[in-house]
């Protein structure tokens, strides 16, 4: 399994049968391979309501996600204008919305729409979906290509909302928004608690029950 899709399963655990959740760009997208297409719903902001896959076998090359990717179709699955799919998020309809960053920080808040110096096409729905989606999910690698930090203290790329996250899961690590800060709840793979430390710039506690776990 690679580690995209590791990080999309367990993304795809984190989720409440029956819920309506938006999946953004990049790894966001590959937790559709992981969910049962009766029991969640999945909308994107293009209009459907109802995207099943990523997965070859079972996309549509006539729809596409709001990231451009043909997805597949649901039984039952509805359509309709991108005005009223906004309207979806900002009413708060939307339990949960999955997302990629370029950099999060320790207060929660989100850089995942413009890097300085950089041309950009646009934020899309990331603002909206940061402020009206009742629950949040990062998914992102640890770090950078340059191997620097994408958790931080503070962002210093162009925030895209102060709403905090409820939860980030990258390569090495599960963590759990709790009162003002992130707890450590989960290692992934054969991550330690060093390595997570040594590559986040942020801080965070560890739960107790994982450094029982690693018997600490």
């Amino acid at each position: 399994m690679s580690v995209k899709d590791m990080i999309a399963e367990r993304a795809a655990e984190a989720l409440d049968e029956y819920s309506v959740i938006n999946l953004g760009i990049g790894i966001p997208t590959l937790v559709a391979n992981y969910l049962d297409k009766e029991k969640y719903y999945l909308h994107t902001e293009n209009g459907l309501l109802g995207v099943t896959s990523v997965a070859e076998e079972d996309i549509d090359p006539n729809i596409v996600n709001a990231g451009k990717q043909p997805v597949g179709e649901a039984v039952g699955a509805s359509y309709f204008h991108s005005a009223d799919s906004f309207g979806m998020i900002r009413g708060a309809h939307v339990d949960v919305a999955i997302l990629g960053v370029l950099q999060v920080d320790e207060a929660g808040r989100v850089a995942n729409w413009a890097i300085p110096g950089k041309d950009i096409i646009g934020v899309g729905g990331a603002m909206d979906l940061l402020v009206g989606a009742k629950k949040v999910i990062i998914t992102t690698n640890h770090t950078a290509k340059d191997g620097s930090p994408k958790f931080l203290k503070e962002c210093t790329f162009p925030i895209t909302s102060t709403r905090p996250v409820d939860m980030i899961i990258t390569d090495l690590a599960v963590f759990e928004r709790k009162g003002d800060g992130f707890e450590l709840i989960e290692l992934m793979g054969e991550a330690t608690l060093e390595e997570v430390a040594e590559k986040t710039e942020a801080d965070y506690t560890v739960s107790e029950a994982l450094k029982r776990s690693v018997g600490q």
